[in-house]
């Protein structure tokens, strides 16, 4: 005798049927009790089996997607670039024992992944990585710049962060100021947009000199201790490729300013650099870097790594120079070292990646380029943290 369909089996015909569950939601209605006796009448009255398949990952999850669209933010992955310095004039000493400087700043297509979610906790935020070495405490520019927005704001809300490194740091490129500019913007969205990016920017001076540049749209002339940010239209256009060599050896940046002797610096006035590399481009001659000299003290072999780039590049690149306090290498012009990276044994545990400039919109944070992963290394892919960041 014919019999109806059951009111969960849409047909008798059906072959599947799916049930999907997602974590801290509303349960569904359905009972998993009446599944085998459903499943047993369905096979009784079609003679076809019905499979019933669980599986974790659709209508509940969608349904929980919708949930969460209609929710404050909870959660946000970002990128964090970091940055190179086309040029780098120390114009003196101040009396509050830092330096003046004079720099052009430009963020580049290498940076780390930041997923930052709201926390139940009340009273401490949880920071992971994917690499040894660094801190996940309090030392850490992430969790200073977290801590900086909850007493600047009043906020009560705590983070679990991951941080997915590939920016080395002891570099010169500014990974950890990054990271903390990327927190504080995270944090702002995640409370609500409570402040404007300007109060961001002058906030994050207090934790870090090359941190309010971040807050640029990614091309700008800094000087002071480097917390006053003159935004600029880039210069450059963003298919001019660099490679990045870094050796294993990191340079401390207290150590290099210690060695710095200010009648060593070069005479050319940043403003004469900033109006060539606008009208000119880059070029050898615009790529001042004050700090080289100390810091190849520091590092004699950064010194030789950067003649035998010079000489083996046969022109290829526009520009080789330092960035920042060391001790990367760049290399403008090509995305490609050169072969004696690949062949000498001193060179088989460099850090090396490609790279392009890059900027951001206004009112968004810097987004991933595709070949931000293109990050490798002469032998293996690795990345090797010091105890600091």
């Amino acid at each position: 005798m014919a019999t109806a369909s059951p009111p969960l089996i849409s047909s008798p015909n059906s072959t599947s049927t799916s049930f999907r569950t997602r974590t801290s939601l509303p349960t569904c209605s359905f009972s998993p009790k009446l599944l085998r006796p459903l499943a047993s009448f369905s096979v009784k009255a079609s003679r076809k089996q019905v499979e019933i398949v669980f599986d974790p990952d659709e209508r509940l999850n969608k349904i929980g997607d919708d949930v969460d669209k209609e929710a404050p933010l909870s959660r946000l992955k970002l990128f964090s670039p970091c940055k190179i310095n086309v040029f780098l004039r120390i114009t003196g000493k101040r009396e509050d024992g830092f330096h003046d400087l004079a720099s052009l700043f430009h963020v580049i297509s290498l940076g780390d992944t930041i997923k930052f979610s709201l926390s139940p906790s009340k009273s401490k935020d949880r920071l992971s990585t994917n690499v040894s070495g660094v801190p996940v405490d309090a030392r850490n520019l992430i969790i200073k710049a977290l801590n900086l927005y909850r007493e600047k704001t009043g906020s009560n809300k705590f983070f679990w962060i991951h941080l997915d490194k590939k920016v080395p740091t002891g570099a010169g490129l500014g990974g950890g100021s990054s990271n903390a500019a990327t927190a504080l913007w995270a944090a702002n969205q995640l409370n609500g947009g409570l402040v404007s990016e300007k109060e961001l920017q002058d906030w994050s001076s207090e934790i870090g000199s090359d941190i309010p540049f971040f807050f640029s749209h990614g091309a700008a002339y800094c000087t002071g201790r480097g917390e006053i940010v003159q935004d600029l239209p880039s210069p450059f256009p963003f298919d001019l490729p660099m490679v990045l060599i870094k050796p294993r050896e990191a340079c401390s940046t207290a150590e290099v300013y210690k060695r710095l002797r200010l009648d060593q610096t070069s005479n050319v006035d940043p403003l004469t650099l900033l109006e060539n590399v606008t009208n000119n481009g880059v070029s050898q001659s615009i790529c001042v870097n004050d700090l080289e000299l100390p810091a190849f003290q520091v590092l004699p072999s950064l010194k030789r790594l950067k003649q035998r780039v010079i000489a083996s590049g046969r022109g290829e690149y526009d520009a080789v120079f330092m960035s920042g306090s060391g001790s990367t290498i760049v290399g403008i012009g090509s995305p490609d070292p050169p072969q004696f990276i690949y062949d000498d044994e001193e060179y088989k545990k460099v850090f090396l990646s490609e790279a392009n400039f890059m900027t951001r919109e206004a009112n968004e944070w810097y987004k991933e380029p595709a070949s931000a992963s293109a990050t490798t290394s002469s032998s293996e892919s690795r990345l090797e943290i010091p105890n600091e960041m």
